[in-house]
């Protein structure tokens, strides 16, 4: 066996996605621009990014240019968003780049995760990054050293951007500053100096809404409806749904207010947003803009909204679904257990008719309820009678809506709201001398939401009877307005003036939205 001899190869240097210097001398090169806002400024620098790589890498002699990749007026905290460098990164994978330049670490990206990932990635295809701010190239043995260390700065700055704009926000919602984006608000726009001004068009879609929410209609049957009458959304779709009439209806800035930071960003890295339910502060600003919806009218759609959420039955607990399809669904009731009665067609011995009954009885509960089943016919009968009977005696009965009109005025506490909201500016000005100090507040905390409850339901108290005054305002003017009986059973006029009727074995109870009750014998 002759002499051992080793001999060493050395590896041939090969950078990017050639195989070798030989076959391919020079390196295909891109460059990576970003600029974060929209503003003319940070346009200028986009430009501007984007001529100094062309040049940058056509005036070496070593390179070809392989293109410039650039998103305008993209957040770098997350690359999701960013079609061109995600587009690059497709490239370097499909073998079309060598090597990357760009201005800084924190251009190419904010989020140290991020940008770890698509260095190795790049890393493995042997495609390098170079940075031009902090002179690092990823290829280097000190490059991801110092690259780790670079964009856990470049997070830290992200982080504090964010934080400063969060108390930029807050400073504003302290000072009642509201901002909304009334391109897909409907019913309002923005004048010249910034404020919200009602848009005609729009505020009577939204009146339409909140009208026909009232008279019974469920959300799918307005959505249906619009979409029938070829009325596009704030967002000019013409498809409605469900969750947008809901919102509207719920929406506090139709009466003039703005309850500020309903949501809350909980991750300054993937921006995403949460309900707040106390854990960030928020800010109720009332007359802020000219209201579209009077605010004793919008307190009888939430008080209707929570009664068709919790329509039960009496003795059970059973919750119901709210149905919209006849004026009578979801407000007759049963006398003997408080069930509701619901519509059926009945065959009872070869005998086909339309009855209510009630349906403990039908769904066979645990509750035992011998009800009486009442014929359709009979029922609206009934409800004829009843509103003739107080069509028949008006001026007796308008005599009492007006006694009781002053009784309910009589019940407004018109000194407690002002009270209140005295005792809370006190508070909040010590809140924020407590804050600005760094001293414990959390006591103050707690009386304010202590207040704020007590306001609340002053509010909701005194809007209560504000509608209580205004149904029984309206049943006076109709009445003074009616000049004939009722001949045939309507379902819109039973919309519009009956509250609930309750079925009992000899008697039904028929109670007017005024407040009135007249009894019918069966």
């Amino acid at each position: 066996m002759g002499t051992r001899n080793i001999t060493v190869i050395p590896a041939k240097s090969r950078i990017g996605n050639t195989a070798s210097a030989v076959q391919i001398p020079k390196l295909r090169v891109a460059a990576y621009c970003r600029v974060s806002t929209d503003s003319d400024e940070q346009a200028t620098s986009y430009e501007a990014q984007v001529e100094h790589y062309t040049d940058f890498i056509k005036k070496n002699t070593e390179w070809e240019f392989a293109g410039i990749f650039a998103d305008d007026g993209i957040s770098g905290t997350n690359t999701k968003k960013r079609e061109e460098f995600n587009r690059m990164i497709d490239e370097c994978m499909a073998g079309n780049i060598d090597m990357i330049v760009t201005k800084s670490i924190s251009r190419f990206a904010r989020n140290t995760l991020d940008c770890l990932k698509y260095i190795r990635k790049l890393k493995e295809k042997n495609i390098p990054v170079y940075f031009e701010k902090e002179s690092i190239n990823t290829m280097d043995a000190k490059g991801e050293v110092l690259l780790t260390i670079m964009a856990s700065l470049a997070q830290q700055e992200s982080q504090s951007l964010s934080q400063n704009v969060k108390l930029g926000l807050q400073y504003r919602y302290q000072q009642g500053i509201v901002q909304i984006n009334h391109n897909r608000f409907l019913g309002y726009t923005k004048d010249e100096e910034g404020h919200l001004v009602i848009e005609p068009n729009g505020a009577e879609v939204v009146k339409r809404i909140y009208r026909e929410y009232l008279e019974g209609a469920s959300l799918i049957e307005i959505a249906r409806g619009l979409m029938a009458d070829n009325i596009l959304t704030s967002a000019g779709k013409e498809k409605w749904r469900q969750e947008t009439i809901k919102k509207i209806l719920k929406n506090e800035k139709y009466i003039g207010d703005a309850l500020l930071q309903k949501t809350y960003t909980v991750d300054f890295l993937t921006k995403k947003r949460v309900k707040n339910d106390g854990i960030v502060p928020q800010y109720y600003v009332e007359n802020n803009h000219d209201a579209i919806i009077p605010r004793d009218l919008y307190m009888q759609v939430q008080e209707e909204m929570e009664r068709r959420s919790n329509i039960k039955s009496g003795n059970s607990g059973k919750k119901r679904i709210y149905s919209s399809k006849y004026a009578l669904s979801t407000i007759v009731i049963c006398g003997h257990c408080g069930d509701i009665f619901r519509r059926i067609h009945w065959n009872n011995h070869g005998c086909k008719s339309i009855v209510w009954r009630c349906v403990s009885r039908l769904d066979k509960t645990s509750v035992d309820c011998m009800a009486r089943t009442i014929r359709e016919t009979e029922l609206h009968d009934a409800v004829i009678k009843a509103v003739n009977k107080v069509f028949g005696a008006k001026t007796e009965f308008i005599n009492i809506l007006e006694k009781n009109i002053a009784l309910v005025m009589n019940q407004v506490d018109k000194n407690a709201i002002p009270e209140i909201d005295k005792k809370l500016e006190q508070l909040q000005k010590e809140l924020f001398r407590l804050a600005n100090n760094k001293e414990d507040y959390s006591i103050l905390v707690d009386e304010i939401y202590r207040l704020r409850d007590e306001k609340e339901a002053a509010m909701t108290k005194n809007a209560g009877y504000a509608s209580q005054k205004q149904r029984m305002v309206d049943m006076t003017k109709f009445l003074k307005l009616q000049k004939c009986i009722v001949e045939y059973y309507d379902e819109q006029l039973v919309r519009k003036l009956i509250k609930g009727i309750t079925i009992y074995d000899e008697k039904i109870t028929v109670t007017f939205k005024s407040g009135l009750i007249v009894d019918m014998e069966i």
